[in-house]
């Protein structure tokens, strides 16, 4: 069982930055971020694969927000920049993930939430 703790969400007007970080129990194979904005379903945002590093981002993030790991640690952070309102989210991390990391059905473990709300 892997235990995640999330923190780093915010309010936080458009252009701004956030960092998110997330720390795990236990060493996985993959560590990732979704959100899921009011009404709508959990959507990829990033992720990254322990063994060697490779990171994946969603189309609309991709430029803006970097993942990035410190493995020692077991964490992962997630920097947001030139935020939107449309970023406005519960962001999740996961952890776990063997295939598709975009697929939030391929994690197995999953953090609290932390509330990201971007004013314009």
């Amino acid at each position: 069982q892997v235990q995640l703790v999330e923190s780093g969400g915010g309010l936080v007007q458009a252009g701004d930055s956030l960092r998110l970080s997330c720390a795990a129990s236990h060493n996985t194979y993959a560590m990732g971020w979704f959100r899921q904005a009011p009404g709508k379903e959990r959507e990829f945002v990033a992720a990254m694969r322990w063994s060697d590093g490779s990171s994946y981002y969603a189309d609309d993030v991709t430029g803006r927000f970097t993942i990035s790991r410190d493995t020692y640690k077991n964490a992962v952070y997630l920097q947001m920049n030139s935020l939107k309102p449309e970023d406005t989210a519960v962001y999740y991390c996961a952890a776990g993930g063997w295939g598709n990391l975009k697929n939030p059905y391929e994690f197995d473990y999953w953090g609290q939430g932390t509330q990201v709300t971007v004013y314009s």
